[in-house]
């Protein structure tokens, strides 16, 4: 596996602040170069204005669901890989997700190794 030269450019979406907060944080620390949005809205909006590899966006926020949001991102750029985040109980949605063109979903709250390990795998994954 070849180490990538330039860091890996992560959108991260979730209407819960202090958690997106939290997250992008600890993945800074990890080489990460992370763009957070509050809603599904501003989520657009960054991909609109920059290229990322990768986005992990939560299924329930208030504007807009996080399905809707891929369906958008995909749209928009159907090599971008997407990670869904769920609240338990909602595993039947994220699933649905996958369906959608998400690489994977992972149930809230997620150990950071834990999403570290499914972010490099759906790195590893040939593109959609």
């Amino acid at each position: 596996m070849t180490v990538p030269t330039e860091p890996v450019r992560l959108l991260l979406v979730d209407d819960e602040i202090g958690y997106l907060e939290v997250l992008s944080k600890r993945l800074t620390r990890r080489g990460y170069r992370v763009t957070t949005a509050s809603s599904g809205t501003e989520a657009i909006r960054a991909l609109r204005q920059w290229e990322f590899d990768l986005a992990v966006v939560d299924l329930k926020m208030e504007d807009m669901d996080g399905i809707e949001v891929l369906k958008i991102f995909k749209k928009m750029d159907p090599s971008l890989r997407v990670i869904m985040l769920t609240g338990h109980g909602s595993e039947r949605a994220a699933r649905d997700g996958i369906s959608q063109g998400a690489f994977d979903y992972l149930i809230k709250p997620v150990g950071l190794k834990r999403l570290v390990e499914t972010i490099s795998a759906a790195l590893a994954s040939e593109t959609p």
